[in-house]
């Protein structure tokens, strides 16, 4: 194992989550065809791909978190473009809070 490279949502309609994801992590994606859309997210890869049949309805087996530094400040922002509350700021010990917002495609980010 060499560690994480790439989180990968899928996506009912990949035009309006490609924009949608250009808004809510303020970068363009660097690649971007049909079959997918790669964004460089700090040096990860945050990949875009079309699902076969379309749902908001996902399952919550795995999250992946994005470091922010004002996290209150970046959920708040995310639920104002269109995200839904997943779980709010919480802190989870010392100076570490986690979130979870659902994307309008029904995917978590992490945060």
């Amino acid at each position: 194992m060499l560690g994480l490279r790439t989180t990968i949502y899928k996506v009912g309609d990949i035009k309006k989550a490609k924009d949608w994801y250009a808004k809510a992590f303020k970068t363009e994606p660097y690649f971007e065809e049909p079959y997918y859309v790669g964004f460089n997210i700090g040096g990860y890869e945050l990949g875009l791909q079309p699902e076969e049949n379309p749902t908001t309805d996902k399952e919550e087996s795995v999250v992946s978190y994005w470091g922010v530094e004002k996290i209150q400040e970046v959920y708040d922002r995310l639920i104002d473009l269109g995200a839904t509350e997943n779980e709010k700021p919480y802190n989870v010990g010392g100076e570490l809070t986690t979130a979870t917002v659902k994307d309008p495609f029904g995917n978590i980010i992490g945060l």
